[in-house]
């Protein structure tokens, strides 16, 4: 299928991704930046936020500072990055961070358990609330008090900022990767969402709590 840029748009795609050798000079300078930077590539939603290079550049500033230079631990900020890709249903955004979650230390058993929507199961109790304060985040929009003060007190104030912006900034990627149906990188595969067959709109997945059990 071509669209009236003469990209050609892959099957269920809305519009088609940026080409690297159609760049405007705008464009051209935020690709640069973005493949010399920590990522190296362009893949997920700047693939697309690249028709807006203001708004890519500053997006790709954001999500690289969020992502590799947060002072939040890998562990903490890929398990939190996992749920709010199950949230929303992305399955990009899914795809690449579940690997990417195993790799940095998320038990493989949490990690099915949330693709699947079921409680999983900690034995790391800043994890376990890292789960419920991006969990209840995402829902309500709001924390409450026991389980922000609870992650406060084994971590801090800055540890509590980066999380909440995390979420944020992330909700607006699987947001961006859903409604423009941006494809998977090529070459990348991960178990699919367990989703209800319910039509094209779904609603968010409502996770369930997770459930602590201390190491003796």
């Amino acid at each position: 299928m071509s669209s009236d840029s003469g990209y050609t748009i892959g099957a269920g795609q809305r519009i088609p991704m940026i080409d690297p050798e159609r760049l405007s000079e705008s464009q051209q300078a935020v690709y640069d930046k973005i493949v010399s930077g920590a990522r190296g590539v362009i893949v997920g939603p700047l693939r697309v936020a690249l028709y807006s290079p203001e708004l890519a550049d500053r997006w790709q500033s954001l999500g690289e500072f969020l992502r590799f230079n947060s002072r939040l631990p890998k562990v903490a900020s890929e398990l939190a990055i996992i749920v709010t890709g199950r949230y929303w249903n992305s399955q990009v955004e899914w795809s690449i961070h579940a690997g990417i979650a195993l790799n940095c230390g998320v038990p493989p058993e949490v990690v099915e358990a949330i693709r699947r929507a079921e409680a999983p199961v900690f034995d790391d109790r800043v994890q376990a609330l890292v789960y419920e304060f991006a969990r209840k985040l995402l829902e309500y929009g709001q924390v409450d008090d026991d389980t922000y003060q609870a992650l406060y007190r084994l971590t801090d104030k800055c540890y509590l900022v980066e999380l909440t912006a995390l979420v944020g900034y992330y909700s607006l990627v699987a947001m961006t990767l859903n409604v423009h149906r941006v494809p998977l990188p090529e070459n990348l595969s991960a178990p699919a969402l367990d989703l209800p067959e319910t039509g094209e709109l779904i609603h968010p997945t409502r996770l369930p709590a997770c459930k602590l059990e201390q190491k003796r």
